[in-house]
């Protein structure tokens, strides 16, 4: 059992006119071969979007995709028909499955009149279903005013023992959020693979500091506690399978 510390300033960047992306994992042009996923989770980008672009219309396959607003708005639109805003305090997904296409712009939105007028700043997550061949399917869901006690809430979960509040299909997977005030804590859920994000702010794990963009990955935790320095925002991935477990 154990956790390092990947800090903010080692993460592979990507920048272009429009886009500002740091990868915690092997993407697109960056690839190191022992830095390709931890637990089932794949790829976790936290990216910044201008105003008035973003990403226009690619495929996906075989990936359960969760995006996580932190400020701005992004606008969701694909082959299956879904469309939507997605803005913080908003979980989302998109199931791959067989194969689907679709944009993420930071674009304006009629109901939302600051939409598409300042950077979209997000994170984006995949992770392998167990099981390929899914149809593509979405879902999004309000989940800010149950972040409001700074317990841990489950935003996403394949887990059939976990009520979350949108679905994914790997049970061995859930993604948790909390806002922690100064001062408050809370444990590291128990999980063969952990990896924490902090979106933004500062706290302690277990005494270590963390800061906006740090990451951990951890191995056989559970109990560890997390006190905020600062006010902040956490994703934490709980995985109980690797994904050569779903290779083999």
């Amino acid at each position: 059992m154990g956790f390092r510390v990947i800090p903010a300033e080692d993460r592979e960047v990507t920048t272009i006119d429009w886009l500002t992306s740091r990868h915690s994992f092997s993407f697109g042009d960056y690839y190191d071969p022992s830095n390709t996923h931890h637990g089932v989770l794949s790829v976790n980008n936290d990216d910044v979007v201008a105003p008035l672009h973003g990403f226009d219309t690619h495929s996906h396959r075989e990936s359960e995709i969760v995006t996580w607003v932190t400020s701005g708005s992004l606008v969701h639109q694909d082959s299956e028909g879904h469309s939507g805003i997605v803005y913080p305090g908003l979980a989302q997904r998109m199931s791959a499955g067989t194969g689907v296409l679709h944009s993420e712009r930071n674009d304006t939105w009629a109901e939302r009149p600051d939409a598409g007028v300042t950077p979209a700043r997000f994170v984006q997550m995949w992770v392998m279903p167990d099981e390929s061949g899914l149809t593509p399917s979405y879902a999004q869901s309000e989940v800010d005013s149950e972040l409001t006690d700074g317990r841990l809430v489950a935003i996403a979960s394949g887990d059939p023992t976990c009520d979350s509040a949108i679905r994914i299909a790997n049970r061995s997977a859930t993604l948790f959020a909390a806002r922690l005030a100064v001062g408050s804590s809370v444990a590291m859920p128990a999980a063969r693979y952990v990896h924490l994000f902090v979106t933004r702010g500062s706290l302690h794990l277990a005494g270590t500091p963390l800061g906006t963009g740090d990451a951990v990955r951890g191995t056989d935790l559970g109990g560890e506690s997390l006190t905020a320095a600062a006010d902040a925002e956490i994703l934490i991935w709980a995985m109980d399978r690797d994904l050569g477990d779903l290779m083999t």
